[in-house]
């Protein structure tokens, strides 16, 4: 027979065995629950605004005066005189003395010539006697008929041709005379001269170049399809013209004045012609725009209305995705007005308010639901407020 040792030992170590499980049992956690994922793209979107546009064309190009001149000599002759602002860089009014040329044989040229045409009135007069007297006596003769030589016709003709002729000397002489004082035919920046003072000129020596100041001129190259956007194909149109200046960007206004009529056979471009009134600020003390410049132009241009402006990778295939009302994905078809480097403007195919979806999509369906950046934030932010308060309830 067993034993009462033997008997109870084993209940005891299944006792034993049985609390453990027990107390193993009681400190198990339970499985945790996975939160449900939601899979819904997040995009980002911007609200399109529409609004008036008024488009600009850009071009380039160097500024140069309208009127340039090269100042020939009309008579030859020593320079006997040179103005001190008749240098490279000077700035010069209309009808100022440049230069003058030795005029002393001019001015006896011109005695002489006062001295011819005395002595051709004189003469005709003196003819015009001897016709009256002729024609006196032959009034006389009762059965005689005169002849033009008789009564001195062609002595006077020939007195009143030689009398023309030394009034047109006069002129001459006259005109020489005064063509030996070099003056300056409109308001002008002296770019260069090739004369000294001493210096002997003769009959088309050239003596300087003279560019006005008036007004400058800038070919501004187009192609053509930019034309379109331009008002009365640009003339008229105002230009914005900026350039550096001292190391500083400046700007000066200009107008469209005309179009050259021709397509450039070599960069296939149409030249418009943009005009400033007085580059060199001579009038009202403004910031000089010097010849020769490179400088950039804006031309003001046609007005759209009801336009919108967005990246140009967001149009694909004419088509931009927005997010409906509804939070899904929808796609529209637009109307490309005009492309502006990295951006397009829309004319039709979006409206204000529109949602229009400036993320990514790796795989768009339309129809398709769609979140906000802003949607998914909230969820995640009341779940840590739920965390932190269980958090306190266990301490």
């Amino acid at each position: 027979m067993a034993t009462a040792k033997q008997i109870v030992l084993p209940i005891v170590v299944l006792a034993a065995g049985i609390g453990t499980f027990a107390v193993l049992a009681s400190m198990k956690k339970p499985p945790q629950e996975k939160p449900v994922v939601d899979n819904t793209p997040v995009v980002a979107v911007d609200i399109i605004d529409k609004e008036p546009m008024t488009f600009t064309v850009n071009s380039y190009g160097i500024v140069n005066a309208k009127y340039e001149t090269e100042l020939v000599s009309q008579v030859s002759g020593e320079i006997v005189y040179l103005s001190d602002a008749f240098v490279r860089g000077g700035l010069v009014k209309k009808g100022q003395i440049l230069a003058k040329i030795d005029p002393s044989d001019y001015e006896a040229a011109l005695i002489d010539a006062k001295a011819t045409v005395a002595s051709a009135k004189a003469t005709l007069v003196q003819e015009k006697a001897y016709g009256k007297v002729a024609a006196e006596e032959w009034k006389r003769i009762e059965n005689g008929t005169p002849t033009e030589l008789s009564l001195r016709k062609p002595q006077l003709a020939q007195e009143v041709a030689r009398l023309n002729s030394s009034e047109a000397g006069l002129k001459r002489a006259t005109r020489n005379l005064e063509r030996t004082v070099i003056k300056a035919p409109y308001d002008a920046l002296i770019e260069s001269r090739h004369i000294g003072l001493g210096s002997y000129v003769s009959t088309g020596t050239q003596l300087g170049k003279l560019l006005s100041t008036e007004k400058a001129e800038i070919r501004l190259p187009l192609p053509d399809k930019e034309i379109r956007y331009l008002d009365n194909k640009g003339l008229g149109a105002q230009v914005i013209v900026s350039g550096n200046f001292a190391g500083e960007q400046k700007t000066w206004r200009g107008q469209i004045v005309r179009s050259e009529g021709v397509i450039d056979n070599r960069s296939r471009m149409t030249y418009l012609v943009a005009e400033v009134i007085d580059p060199y600020g001579l009038r009202d003390n403004k910031q000089p725009l010097r010849y020769g410049s490179y400088i950039t132009a804006s031309i003001h241009g046609s007005q759209a209305q009801n336009v919108t402006t967005i990246a140009r990778h967001l149009v694909v295939n004419d088509r931009v995705a927005i997010m409906t009302p509804e939070n899904t994905l929808a796609f529209r078809t637009v109307d490309i007005l005009r492309q502006q480097g990295t951006q397009v403007v829309i004319g039709e195919g979006l409206e204000d308010g529109m949602r229009l979806i400036t993320s990514a999509l790796d795989y768009p369906i339309e129809g398709m639901k769609l979140a906000l950046a802003s949607d998914k934030q909230e969820p995640a932010e009341d779940e840590a407020v739920v965390q932190q308060l269980a958090m306190e309830d266990k301490e």
